[in-house]
């Protein structure tokens, strides 16, 4: 299989840059990525509900889109892409109601899938969730719901024939991120801060010869550019 190739990138002094867009950006781990991205010299871009999520964000580098993503045509929402190299879609409902779910889980997740075919974005990260995660609890049927959308949603990804990347986290926790994680196709469900989630994030799209792979994310010993380097696929 040949390499996935990141497109728009510029270089300097030996490091890529790359132009990003986030769905997602004022979330947890969206906000942290693009933290990370922005310290990396990328470029980042997001898409945001309000006007003042816009103003904010943009006194901290990052060019916000307004949009309400279940309301948006497939067109309005590619025009928001432009020519960037990647597009991360890191929002989601987080178990809560069936119909929020549908919308942004679900819908949301196909509709950005089109918008990047049409304007011809091929890299695509989509954080999604562990399967087994709180498995040993007693879900109610609105979770239940999120759990089959989330899969529902790597399913479209996987089909979609873009370079897509689907990072599956452990429970998810907030404070500091430590700098090692466990990373692979296969991992146990545990628990990990978004912090280390959006630092494998960030590795992960500099990662060129990483794509169309579903990898599971949990703490662990490894440092993240070790543990996304284990990960490369090599061709012979």
């Amino acid at each position: 299989m040949p390499e996935p190739k990141l497109e728009n990138c510029d270089t300097e002094n030996g490091a890529s840059m790359m132009d990003v867009f986030i769905i997602g950006v004022t979330g947890g781990i969206g906000g942290l990525l693009a933290e990370k991205l922005r310290s990396r010299g990328d470029t980042v871009h997001g898409l945001v509900r309000r006007d003042a999520q816009r103003a904010e964000l943009a006194t901290r580098g990052v060019d916000a889109r307004v949009g309400d993503l279940s309301r948006m045509t497939v067109e309005e929402l590619a025009a928001t892409f432009g020519g960037v190299a990647a597009i991360v879609f890191s929002a989601g409902s987080n178990g809560g109601s069936k119909e929020i779910t549908k919308a942004v889980d679900g819908d949301g997740v196909v509709k950005a899938i089109k918008a990047a075919h049409l304007a011809g974005v091929e890299r695509f990260a989509l954080v999604s969730v562990l399967p087994e995660s709180w498995r040993e609890r007693d879900l109610g049927d609105d979770v239940e719901y999120y759990f089959a959308v989330k899969k529902g949603a790597d399913i479209e990804l996987s089909r979609s024939g873009l370079n897509w990347l689907i990072l599956r986290p452990s429970l998810l926790l907030d404070g500091p991120g430590v700098g090692t994680v466990s990373l692979g196709p296969a991992e146990f469900h545990g628990h990990i801060t978004r912090d280390d989630v959006a630092g494998t994030l960030a590795e992960l799209l500099h990662e060129p010869r990483i794509g169309r792979q579903i990898l599971e994310l949990n703490t662990g010993s490894t440092p993240i550019d070790e543990a996304v380097r284990a990960n490369v696929r090599w061709s012979y």
